[in-house]
């Protein structure tokens, strides 16, 4: 690529080399194998003092050999080697021997949980909300080879993979079920995820959306709606409390129109309960003192009952005079 300089002539920039960061790594020697490289060394210069060079020579490409071909895997590793370009085998804990140049170890995996972080910015809903939301993914490899050989990187593409999965189930979902149903959502991200990385040799244990971020106007609106919604709860509950303690009423007032007596108890209880205060002066009115007298109760219970009496009695018809 040619561009213009300042002066007007025509340069070459330098191109900065790309290095890809695959999961491809050149095996570091292992302590089995430094130690006995050391002592191949050592016993060779020993040789070319006391003995003779060609021991020495000996000893010396031993140690290369071993250098080169002896490699130990851990528990949790699992090396991927190539013979002459092709798979040769898929090597787990312990140590092992390559056959120099004709062996290559591409691959060194590592078959531990492990954890994605991921976001989409500014995705919008279905109902046309922007949000921003971020994520995190558990994952692990479940077969080496196809870790190594079916995809370049397998860490960026499930980076790729998980933002093109969320974007997708945003898009797909309503702003209300995104905030209330993560369990849900979690659980499609999941299954999604999983689908695309199973050919690549690796599962998914979980995703786990960790924050949903919406513009600060539709905070403050869906403040406002939830104080509203709250409100008129409360003043639905206080309804029927209304209508509950208006019926309890209803009852009493019958329980007291059959029982003068127990009106009488109540009013004197009533009486009581205002009085029990110390230093409190009470005004009540005479009505209510002329009610706990039980001459003018008894009195105005026998009036009361008498006049239901004389309305539910029959209106008689005078009898007929004799000759007239």
């Amino acid at each position: 690529m040619r561009v213009w300089s300042g002066n007007g002539v025509i340069e070459n920039p330098p191109i900065t080399p790309q290095i890809n960061h695959g999961t491809f790594e050149a095996p570091v020697m292992n302590p089995i194998a430094s130690f006995l490289v050391i002592a191949c060394l050592g016993a060779g210069v020993a040789s070319a003092f006391w003995v003779n060079s060609y021991l020495a020579a000996a000893f010396g490409a031993a140690a290369v050999l071993v250098a080169m071909s002896l490699r130990m895997a851990n528990v949790w590793e699992k090396f991927v080697v190539l013979r002459l370009g092709k798979l040769q085998c898929v090597r787990g804990a312990g140590v092992f021997w390559i056959i120099p140049i004709l062996d290559r170890v591409i691959a060194v995996i590592d078959e531990r949980i492990q954890t994605t972080a991921f976001n989409a910015e500014q995705a919008l809903t279905r109902d046309t909300v922007p949000v921003n939301v971020d994520a995190i993914i558990f994952w692990h490899v479940h077969d080496a080879e196809k870790a190594a050989l079916a995809i370049t990187n397998y860490r960026e593409a499930i980076d790729r993979v998980a933002q093109t999965s969320l974007r997708e189930m945003i898009g797909s979902s309503m702003l209300a079920a995104l905030l209330s149903d993560r369990k849900e959502a979690d659980e499609q991200l999941k299954v999604e995820i999983g689908q695309k990385t199973a050919p690549w040799g690796i599962s998914v244990s979980s995703v786990e959306i960790r924050d949903v971020a919406i513009p600060v106007a539709l905070q403050d609106a869906m403040s406002r709606q939830a104080q509203a919604e709250r409100e008129k709860q409360a003043r639905v509950i206080l309804g029927s409390a209304e209508a509950a303690i208006a019926g309890k009423f209803v009852e009493a007032a019958e329980i007291y129109a059959g029982h003068p007596v127990a009106l009488q108890l109540r009013a004197m209880n009533i009486i009581y309960e205002t009085t029990k205060e110390r230093g409190a002066t009470i005004l009540m009115p005479s009505s209510m003192v002329d009610s706990l007298n039980p001459a003018t109760t008894s009195t105005l219970a026998l009036a009361l009952s008498s006049k239901d009496a004389s309305e539910s009695a029959p209106l008689r018809q005078p009898a007929p005079i004799p000759g007239s």
